[in-house]
């Protein structure tokens, strides 16, 4: 009887959550965001390329709460909505 009752052999080990899940927005912090992105998506037969703007300014939101992982948007597929770096900004009007 004392085998059936040996809890203390296993350990529990916390695990970050798996890539593409996140905590959800429980105080609404990107409340505004969200509803600009579906609205958008509504308007487009939800075609999500006609919405890329407003995806990215609801993902920035969340990693700005911490509600994701901060990631570079360059590598969540906005690489082509970026502001170039100011060094090269002046670049495109001396030609």
């Amino acid at each position: 009887m004392s085998t059936a009752m040996n809890f203390g052999s296993k350990t529990f080990k916390p695990r970050p959550p798996d890539k593409g899940s996140f905590p959800l927005d429980h105080f609404g912090e990107c409340k505004a965001f969200k509803e600009k992105f579906m609205k958008c998506l509504r308007e487009n037969n939800y075609d999500n390329s006609m919405c890329r703007l407003q995806s990215k300014d609801y993902l920035e939101c969340r990693m700005d709460h911490q509600l994701m992982t901060k990631e570079p948007l360059e590598k969540l597929g906005f690489k082509d909505l970026m502001d170039p770096p100011p060094s090269q900004a002046g670049k495109d009007n001396k030609a």
